[in-house]
């Protein structure tokens, strides 16, 4: 079940397990609108951001996961929390087209070859 929250969900672990948590975190729900961590080393960070790239739609890195806001910041759910489309960013128009590329040349061609290659 989808709840909409704000829900907020504490598991106490090893600090050595935390691998284990990223993997729990990844696995077991179908679901992926948000998620956030708080972590100060900035390997570690790289390493979450990595194996929870699936996770969430938005993601947050050391800030609260409430904070999109319409029209500055794009917003969209992962999995089946959504489409992952991002409406408010600069991508969400391709989701509603067909994207075409036209070369015209205006030179008449002399040769099936470019004459580059």
């Amino acid at each position: 079940q989808e709840i909409f929250g704000p829900v907020l969900t504490v598991y106490v672990y090893p600090e050595k397990r935390y691998e284990e948590v990223l993997e729990l975190i990844d696995t077991t729900t179908p679901y992926g609108l948000t998620g956030a961590i708080f972590a100060q080393e900035k390997r570690i960070i790289d390493e979450a951001r990595n194996l929870l790239r699936n996770a969430a739609g938005n993601f947050y890195i050391n800030d609260k996961s409430t904070g999109a806001v319409v029209a500055q910041q794009p917003f969209g759910g992962s999995r089946i929390s959504g489409t992952n489309d991002k409406p408010g960013g600069p991508h969400y128009i391709l989701r509603w087209t067909s994207p075409q590329a036209v070369k015209e040349t205006h030179v008449p061609l002399r040769d099936w070859r470019y004459a580059y290659m």
